[in-house]
């Protein structure tokens, strides 16, 4: 078998090439460098031995020897790494990892399957311990498939469809309806909706509070004042333009996602209205409490999100065999000015 190499094109230090310059047995290093027990001195002749010759252990050899396979890793598939939402889940899971000695893998889907699938493949190529993943909803069979592997999966943000597979979600409707019953308190009659791509669960599960709210306080659904389909910030601050130049323009508006708030607050300062027209948005923001007026929100706790995900995780590597959990978690309302403007009479 042809040696391996540095990055420097020299060949890369084997554990016989510590050993002979520790003056010990190639069984005492590994020992040492898997953390198994030894003499202080041995131990210490050893560490200065692989320092010297720069030698790093190679996690997947070691692994492929461990009676359990363990390579001490797990898949983060998350929608976009770029959003503050998926940033905040995936330093979580890293912080719930970390604490087990764990190392985490990450990748974007960018609400793609074909996407989804290929990261999946990678990271079960990859034997991963297991797997915590924002779905796409297209690609349920390729994680029943990872999960009958021996590979467990926790399902985050979005429920699935595949079988034996832990989920952890936040009550959408609830947090919908809430917004809706403050703006409806407010004066509010003609509230607009900016909604994602209709294959997401979360965007329908909101789009179904923002309905029932209306219906719980009496107010009518304009369907002229509700956007669906939106994805990303451009899209949403177009539609919320649109919106505002209708002869009968909302009062206020109801984002369902993050970026969608950031494009419906960049119109309203375009044209002046953020101070008028009042706005909610789904998901909190970085430096959302710092503009004039803040931003209000529905807000998830990202932390609790991924540490519920890591505990399901780590259940199910820890010997759990019992049925699919599916854990909710609640939202709450930050009021930061944006969701407390009052209906103004001449819109």
């Amino acid at each position: 078998m042809p040696s391996q190499q540095d990055g420097t094109g020299r060949r890369a230090a084997t554990m016989r090439d510590v050993a002979t310059a520790a003056g010990v047995g190639i069984a005492t290093v590994s020992r040492v460098v898997n953390g198994k027990p030894v003499t202080p001195d041995l131990a210490e002749r050893v560490t200065r031995a692989a320092e010297s010759l720069g030698y790093r252990l190679d996690l997947t050899a070691s692994s492929l020897r461990r009676a359990d396979r363990r390579t001490s890793t797990l898949g983060l598939v998350l929608e976009d790494a770029a959003n503050p939402f998926s940033a905040a889940l995936h330093r979580a899971v890293e912080d719930a990892a970390t604490a087990r000695g764990v190392l985490v893998l990450a990748g974007s889907t960018d609400e793609d399957p074909v996407r989804e699938r290929g990261l999946l493949k990678t990271f079960t190529g990859r034997r991963v311990d297991g797997l915590i993943v924002v779905p796409t909803g297209q690609a349920d069979a390729d994680l029943d498939v990872a999960r009958r592997a021996g590979t467990p999966v926790v399902c985050v943000d979005r429920p699935t469809t595949a079988p034996q597979v832990d989920s952890v979600t936040v009550d959408n409707r609830a947090g919908l309806r809430a917004a809706v019953k403050r703006l409806h308190a407010a004066g509010h009659r003609r509230i607009a909706f900016l909604g994602d791509l209709r294959t997401i669960w979360t965007a329908e599960e909101r789009y179904a509070g923002f309905v029932e709210g209306l219906a719980e306080a009496g107010c009518v659904l304009h369907r002229s004042l509700v956007r669906r389909g939106l994805h990303g910030a451009e899209a949403a601050q177009e539609a919320t333009r649109e919106l505002l130049a209708l002869a009968h323009a909302p009062t206020a508006f109801i984002s369902g996602q993050n970026l969608l708030t950031v494009g419906a607050r960049m119109a309203l300062q375009e044209l002046r209205l953020q101070h008028r027209v009042a706005l909610i948005g789904f998901d909190d923001l970085p430096l959302a409490g710092l503009l004039e007026p803040g931003i209000s929100v529905i807000a998830q706790d990202h932390a609790a999100i991924g540490r519920e995900a890591a505990g399901l995780l780590f259940d199910r590597l820890d010997g759990e065999r019992g049925p699919a959990r599916h854990r909710v978690l609640p939202t709450r309302y930050l009021a930061r000015g944006s969701g407390e403007i009052p209906a103004a009479e001449d819109r």
